[in-house]
């Protein structure tokens, strides 16, 4: 078994702290992000990496900035074969990433080369890859730009939205890191270069980004939905008022006649079809600027949508 300094911040992050618990690895120490303030009390919460260790007994450290001497001094205190880090949130050293024996080892949530960066598991989803997965590799000075040394797959279901397939992939990573540390300790990791042609950058996911343009085809919009969902979701216009979609099916060889995107077609007891660059999309679930999400059905019972009318 190894000694481990495990450094994660989100809940993501906390599986796979878990699933090296449980496999018996001597975790020395953890190291997370500060408490951050939250709700409307402010109270500083700590996160969910941080919970997991206090629960085990295990040193935590809470750097603002883990790049600055002192900070690195006190990771020294703290024996380790090997540092795992998974959504720290912070950029490391090369200090820092030569101090361990083995180096340090990033859980990544997605199949490099492709994805690198912050935000892999929603662009996979809105750029329409069939499968992702798990990489485990070996951190250099970029960015996800180090060798890869193990990889687990999964497929992206049709309806798989961001929560879903990062719940997944959460349980994934835990799998994925255990299985690649036993392979270390026996020296049968191989360490394979990612051809930068193949890569392509995920960058950080911001708000503005979940803005519906309908001149798209419906499977990009259906698919930008489904990327965006939870957070920061998909939205339009309607009335003055923003509108944000929380579920919708591609209707991909729907005649849309030629109408304008975002023009509405047909409203149903359940449903409205929204023309989009080609073919359409029923909207399922909604929710406007001030009001709960909830299905269109209980939407239609409060606001009268027509046939004509605009979104966005």
């Amino acid at each position: 078994m190894m000694k481990i300094v495990f450094m994660g911040t989100p809940d993501y992050a906390a599986e796979a702290l878990r699933a090296l618990i449980r496999a018996g690895h001597e975790i020395t120490a953890v190291v997370t992000q500060p408490d951050k303030p939250k709700g409307r009390s402010g109270e500083p919460v700590p996160s969910p990496v941080k919970v997991c260790a206090s629960e085990h007994g295990i040193p935590v450290l809470q750097p603002k900035r883990i790049r600055t001497p002192e900070a690195t001094e006190e990771l020294r205190k703290y024996p380790a074969d090997v540092y795992v880090v998974a959504a720290f949130g912070q950029i490391l050293t090369q200090e820092i990433l030569d101090m361990p024996p083995y180096g340090c080892l990033n859980i990544h949530a997605s199949l490099l080369p492709k994805y690198r960066g912050a935000s892999p598991i929603q662009h996979v989803i809105i750029e329409g890859e069939e499968k992702t997965g798990i990489t485990v590799m070996q951190m250099d000075a970029g960015i996800d730009t180090g060798d890869m040394l193990y990889k687990k797959e999964i497929p992206i279901e049709a309806e798989e939205n961001y929560e879903t397939l990062h719940d997944k992939l959460t349980v994934l990573g835990g799998e994925a890191i255990v299985e690649a540390i036993e392979l270390l300790e026996q020296g049968k990791l191989v360490p394979e270069k990612q051809e930068d042609s193949d890569s392509c950058y995920a960058p950080k996911i911001a708000k503005e980004m979940g803005r519906i343009e309908f001149s798209k085809s419906a499977a990009e919009i259906d698919r930008l939905i489904r990327g965006m969902t939870p957070w920061p979701s998909a939205y339009t216009g309607y009335q003055g008022k923003q509108l944000k979609i929380w579920k919708a099916v591609p209707l991909e060889t729907y005649d849309n006649k030629g109408r304008s995107g975002g023009e509405i077609l047909e409203v149903s007891k359940n449903s409205v079809i929204v023309a989009a660059g080609k073919g359409a999309v029923e909207i399922l679930e909604l929710q406007l600027e001030g009001k709960k999400r909830m299905t269109t059905h209980d939407f239609l019972l409060g606001v009268k949508m027509l046939p004509g009318e605009m979104l966005g």
